[in-house]
């Protein structure tokens, strides 16, 4: 089964997400991606990071498991400490060359917090768990959900 890692990183209020644009499909997402078959889930987590976004975390923390089996595989959420950087891609990345190919956008941001509600967030069982722990702090057990 597909593994992937997705991280939740928050600076001034505001959380790191990807901004997508897919084949006429827009939505926000956490940024993250697969785990490769050398890698722990925390190398996998600052690689996809590095790729993505250029922004460096630390004290990678899991808080949530999301079964995504149907589409996406098992999904491990880390809650990260941002250390620096802004969010750009990584100009040899495959996220970087697919913008080039124009179908298939990936544009790495900050959101404010607040605005979450109001985006389209995928997964939504996320957004709705990522909204509980913004009010109330992390787990001190990783929370497990389901998503279509």
């Amino acid at each position: 089964m597909r593994r992937a890692v997705r991280a939740i990183v928050i600076k001034d209020g505001h959380l790191l997400v990807m901004h997508r644009k897919k084949f006429g499909n827009e939505y926000y997402t956490l940024i993250g991606g697969k785990v490769e078959a050398d890698e722990t889930d925390e190398q996998a987590l600052y690689r996809e990071l590095q790729e993505e976004t250029g922004v460096k975390v630390t004290n990678p923390q899991l808080v949530v498991v999301e079964d995504a089996a149907k589409r996406f595989g098992v999904q491990y959420v880390f809650a990260c400490d941002y250390m620096s950087g802004e969010p750009h891609l990584a100009h040899d990345s495959g996220e970087a060359l697919d913008n080039a190919r124009g179908q298939n956008i990936y544009l790495p941001e900050w959101i404010e917090i607040r605005t979450l509600p109001t985006l389209p967030f995928r997964s939504n069982e996320l957004l709705q768990q990522l909204l509980v722990m913004f009010a109330h702090g992390y787990p001190a057990q990783p929370v497990r959900i389901q998503s279509d």
